[in-house]
């Protein structure tokens, strides 16, 4: 499958995923708070490749690549390249691509997983835990009764689909935003360049 088909079909996955992920928000009431990006300050968040080639794809095509590279390769912090913070000791900010973010950045908050006991539970912050409760209790009570919700093993399982081996490496996310580029670059080193695509 060429890097084109396979990015169309991720960002399938990801169009499917919206529409799951507002249906949740507007039946609970449960969001995101505005210009929070705690959850993106984690130095630990792990990801694969073939979640990120939308946005390696974009940069490509933009003739960002090797500048991005040079900017993942310094990139110490373990913190995601893409987030942009209002200041450097700050929680607040935004994604630099929200676009072109992650099946991670899109799941946190409002998917479930199972626990060792194979229950589902809600992954979410605590933010939103603490202060949208009645929200929170919603979601809680659509896992009890057996409601449908976006669920991470589900959306992952679908990225294997497309292509198995990038979607289940699973590295710190620069390390996977890395990978990713330098399959999209491999791709064309003798391949004829793709057009632009237009803007979403």
């Amino acid at each position: 499958m060429s890097i084109i088909r396979k990015v169309k079909a991720v960002e399938r996955v990801f169009a499917q995923l919206e529409v799951e992920t507002k249906a949740l928000s507007e039946s609970t009431g449960m969001h995101c708070l505005a210009g929070c990006g705690r959850c993106c300050m984690k130095p630990d968040i792990h990801a694969n490749p073939l979640e990120f080639l939308p946005l390696a794809f974009s940069w490509f095509i933009e003739g960002k690549a090797d500048e991005k590279l040079v900017e993942l390769s310094s990139n110490t912090s373990g913190i995601c390249l893409v987030f942009k913070p209002v200041h450097l000791s700050d929680k607040n900010g935004s994604c630099g691509d929200y676009v072109h973010r992650g099946l991670i950045c899109r799941l946190f908050g409002y998917a479930t997983s199972r626990d060792k006991n194979g229950e589902r539970k809600l992954v979410t912050c605590n933010l939103i835990k603490t202060e949208q409760p009645a929200a929170y209790q919603a979601a809680i009570d659509m896992i009890s009764n057996k409601d449908e919700m976006p669920s991470f093993i589900n959306y992952y399982q679908r990225l294997s689909q497309i292509d198995f081996r990038l979607a289940n490496q699973m590295l710190p996310i620069n390390e996977a935003i890395k990978v990713a580029l330098h399959e999209v670059m491999k791709h064309y080193s003798y391949r004829r360049l793709p057009r632009k695509r237009k803007a979403s």
